[in-house]
């Protein structure tokens, strides 16, 4: 294996994304490891963010940089570094969930009409903010991991991106390689599912 999932590593002056990814392509597994470290964190959120596990979350973040090391010789620089493994943790993750049966409601396309919506707002669908930032309650965070337990696969891509990562619709639709219309339908669904769910967790707040 190239590299190791090590913690407690923080260089100073490193090297950008774009030199690091010159030197892998030359098959340097060293500067693959500087972009393993620079990165895992955030990748283990995502990952963490839909499955729940710790220990399945650092597998298949290993799986993903794994499957990104292979795969390096084949990334062209038109997107970011960072844009293009996402895509490829997102995939990895999703392709678990499935495999383990996870597959929620029926997603939607892009008939949902959500109105004059701006493709690079930072604002979905729903008004009402989701409980993340204010619930510290045990009971209730396992409320709330139950409930994204009934999203499907993409529903949840779509709310950690968006809840966790903070990305765009213009940004999460690079990464899972979709319409901005199957974006904003997905986390247009996975919110009211979730709201619908936790009704009496948002009454309590």
């Amino acid at each position: 294996m190239p590299y190791e999932l090590q913690t407690g590593y923080s260089p100073q002056d490193a090297p950008n994304d774009r030199e690091l990814l010159r030197r892998c392509q030359t098959g340097d597994s060293d500067a693959f490891n500087d972009l393993v470290t620079r990165y895992r964190n955030r990748v283990f959120t995502v990952i963490y963010g839909m499955v729940r596990n710790e220990q399945e979350a650092w597998d298949l973040a290993q799986e993903s940089f794994l499957r990104a090391w292979r795969s390096i010789h084949r990334f062209k620089g038109q997107s970011s570094f960072y844009t293009w493994l996402y895509r490829i943790v997102t995939n990895v993750t999703i392709d678990t969930l499935r495999r383990k049966g996870m597959h929620g409601e029926v997603e939607f396309g892009d008939q949902i009409a959500l109105g004059n919506v701006d493709p690079a707002s930072r604002t979905t669908p729903s008004a009402a903010p989701l409980p993340y930032s204010k619930l510290d309650q045990k009971e209730i965070r396992q409320r709330i991991d139950e409930a994204i337990d009934e999203l499907s696969p993409g529903q949840r891509a779509v709310i950690v991106m968006r809840e966790l990562e903070d990305l765009s619709y213009h940004e999460i639709a690079e990464i899972l390689d979709c319409s901005i219309g199957t974006v904003m339908s997905r986390l247009f669904y996975a919110r009211k599912k979730l709201q619908t769910l936790l009704r009496d967790v948002y009454a309590n707040l």
